[in-house]
C-alpha cells in the first residue's frame, strides 16, 4: 500500500498547528514541521545563522553579545516590508528544510500516513513532496484577527504577512481537502477525523 504524504497548510494563523497537533495526538501521526526546522537552521554559531548576522548585522540579535539566537520579531519587519530581503532569507533557508524533509519521510518509509506542514507549500511549488493537500480555511477578518493577537502585530505589520503569502482562496482552488475553520473546534476537529476515516 502506498503511504499517504498529506501536504498540511493554509494561510498564516489559519490554524496548521491546531490541525497538527490533533493529528498527533488523536491519530498518532507524524507530524514534520517547516517552520520548526527553520528554527533548526539559524541555530547561534550555525552557518546559515551566521550569514543573516553578516547581512544584517548585530542589531538583528537578541542579545549583542553573539553567538545568541535571532531575534525574529525584527527579521521579519525587515524582510516582510522587502520582497528582495524575504527571497534572500528563504534562499539560505529553504534548502536546509527540504534536507530535513527528506530525511524525515526516509525515516517514516514504513509509516502509513505521515504530515507534513508547510506554509508555503504552493508558493514554493513543494506539491510533489506529498500525496494530497489539506488547507485550513477561515475568514479574511479572522485570520488578520488571529495575527494581530498571536503575534502582537499593528494591523499593517499582519497585513503585510498575510500578502506575502499566496491568497487564501487560491490555495483552497488548488487543495484537495479544505478544513472550515471559521467556526467551532470542535466543527474543525469534526473535519479533520472525516478525513481519516
Amino acid at each position: 500500500m502506498s503511504q499517504r504524504k498529506i501536504g498540511l497548510t493554509g494561510g498564516i494563523a489559519t490554524g496548521k498547528t491546531t490541525v497538527a497537533e490533533h493529528l498527533a495526538t488523536a491519530h498518532h501521526l507524524p507530524i514534520f514541521d517547516a517552520d520548526l526546522y527553520a528554527r533548526d537552521a539559524v541555530a547561534p554559531g550555525d552557518p546559515i545563522w551566521q550569514r543573516i548576522l553578516d547581512r544584517y548585522g548585530s542589531e538583528i540579535l537578541l542579545d549583542e553579545l553573539a553567538p545568541a539566537p535571532l531575534n525574529r520579531a525584527r527579521l521579519g519587519q525587515i524582510v516582510f516590508q522587502d520582497e528582495a530581503e524575504r527571497q534572500w532569507l528563504e534562499a539560505q533557508i529553504h534548502p536546509y528544510v527540504g534536507q530535513r524533509f527528506d530525511q524525515a519521510i526516509a525515516a517514516q518509509a514504513e509509516a502509513a500516513i505521515i504530515v507534513l506542514v508547510i506554509p508555503l507549500l504552493f508558493e514554493k511549488k513543494l506539491t510533489h513532496r506529498i500525496t494530497e493537500t489539506w488547507v485550513v480555511s477561515c475568514t479574511d477578518a479572522q485570520q488578520r484577527d488571529r495575527l494581530m493577537a498571536r503575534n502582537g502585530l499593528t494591523l499593517d505589520q499582519a497585513e503585510a504577512r498575510i500578502t506575502a503569502q499566496m491568497p487564501l482562496s487560491e490555495k483552497c482552488d488548488r487543495a484537495d481537502v479544505v478544513l472550515d475553520n471559521s467556526q467551532t473546534l470542535a466543527h474543525l476537529i469534526q473535519q479533520v477525523d472525516q478525513q481519516l476515516t
